[in-house]
């Protein structure tokens, strides 16, 4: 398949392109039936000629490109609607009835808050033509009215404000929240990638428009992209506020599966600068060796990393409630356990050759010892909660 990106360069565009190249390449093995044989890639910049070529010969048409933020007005009916057109009728001309997806807009509703918008007067007139196009030549047309957009790659002050607030945040800035109030509609861009995917491949879901809402309905004249969120200007600024405080806490926030906050994390980390990615530890050392904590989670406890030096022993305690994981990454250990109040005691011999998980058992006392002459322990643990110094239910005895 041959597939032309009109706006290939921008936040959607890029995106999308990379995801085809991934398919392209053999990267991406998910969608075994979708072959892409070639990309055309089309921007502003490009030559014209590039886009009669293009649309002579691809089989699916993904027209992204268009006009946010003009010093201009005007250039919003020459970039959205007036490309449209140029587009659809070198379509037409080469006589290639393939698929068009259009990128359009909910400001393309004009209703509400969106009524008298420039750029949604001009998306609304593309969304016509290309409705006209369909009915005139029998193409299949698929008109996508998107909401906001974040992600990587999108461009602060321009794509939404969730890229204005990460860009910031992440550098130290102020931001400015105007109306904490206001409720957003925002949709993750690898969630609209995917939907784009699936209508490559012949899968969309359809809807109809009452007012500025999208309702599901398969026989509706548009497309939707499912799994939009929908969250206040104030708590997407604090949201993301809490994200630079890992490298003062250590405590990654819960980021549920498919949550907003997850995707709002990822979409903040691509944003730090490079100086900001990394971040010192505080280790704890004596003679024994070292014992630094490495990440803190508010639901499953947290990771820490324990070096101990030739033939010393550590631990000697129990646990309450609390239970961990020790898997040693490099060197040569014993670990003892014994439930408190009894004799026996269990030995497990651990190396980094070898690597397995041990779990220290509520009500066990453990230690672990480093058996080499000269090569320090190396211990990645795990605690299923916080050390919490106010409670930290942890009692010396000898195993």
């Amino acid at each position: 398949m041959k597939v032309l990106i009109t706006g290939a360069r921008g936040f959607l565009g890029r995106n999308l392109t990379e995801a085809l190249n991934n398919i392209k390449d053999g990267k991406n093995r998910t969608r075994p039936g979708l072959k892409i044989d070639r990309l055309y890639l089309y921007d502003a910049d490009c030559a014209p000629e590039e886009l009669e070529t293009a649309c002579r010969d691809c089989d699916f048409v993904f027209h992204l490109a268009g006009v946010n933020r003009p010093k201009d007005p005007a250039a919003f009916r020459t970039g959205n609607a007036g490309f449209t057109g140029e587009l659809l009728s070198l379509l037409k001309q080469a006589g290639n009835r393939c698929p068009v997806m259009l990128s359009s807009s909910v400001q393309a509703t004009l209703v509400g808050r969106y009524a008298g918008s420039p750029y949604g007067e001009s998306k609304a007139e593309a969304e016509r033509l290309a409705f006209d196009y369909a009915l005139n030549t029998g193409a299949r047309v698929l008109v996508y009215r998107l909401p906001n957009l974040f992600g990587k790659w999108s461009r602060p002050d321009y794509n939404s404000v969730v890229a204005t607030f990460c860009y910031r945040l992440a550098r130290g800035l102020p931001i400015t929240v105007n109306d904490p109030a206001a409720e957003l509609e925002l949709l993750y861009i690898d969630d609209l990638v995917a939907v784009l995917l699936d209508a490559l491949e012949g899968r969309v879901s359809r809807c109809r428009y009452e007012g500025a809402a999208a309702v599901p309905d398969a026989e509706g004249d548009f497309c939707y992209a499912p799994g939009a969120h929908r969250a206040r200007l104030g708590e997407i600024a604090e949201t993301i506020r809490s994200f630079t405080l890992l490298p003062e806490t250590f405590t990654v926030p819960p980021l549920p599966e498919g949550s907003f906050e997850k995707k709002l994390y990822s979409t903040f980390l691509s944003f730090l600068p490079a100086q900001n990615a990394a971040y010192p530890l505080c280790v704890h050392a004596d003679e024994r060796g070292s014992f630094t904590e490495l990440l803190k989670t508010d639901a499953c406890g947290q990771f820490s990393v324990n070096v101990i030096k030739p033939g010393i022993t550590k631990g000697q305690h129990w646990h309450d409630s609390k239970w961990e994981l020790f898997i040693v990454v490099s060197g040569e250990g014993l670990i003892r356990q014994r439930c408190v109040g009894g004799k026996d005691v269990f030995e497990y011999r651990v190396s980094g050759s070898t690597p397995t998980a041990v779990r220290m058992l509520p009500g066990y006392t453990h230690s672990i010892t480093n058996l080499s002459d000269s090569e320090p322990l190396i211990t990645l643990m795990w605690a299923n909660e916080k050390f919490d110094p106010a409670h930290p239910d942890t009692f010396f005895e000898p195993v």
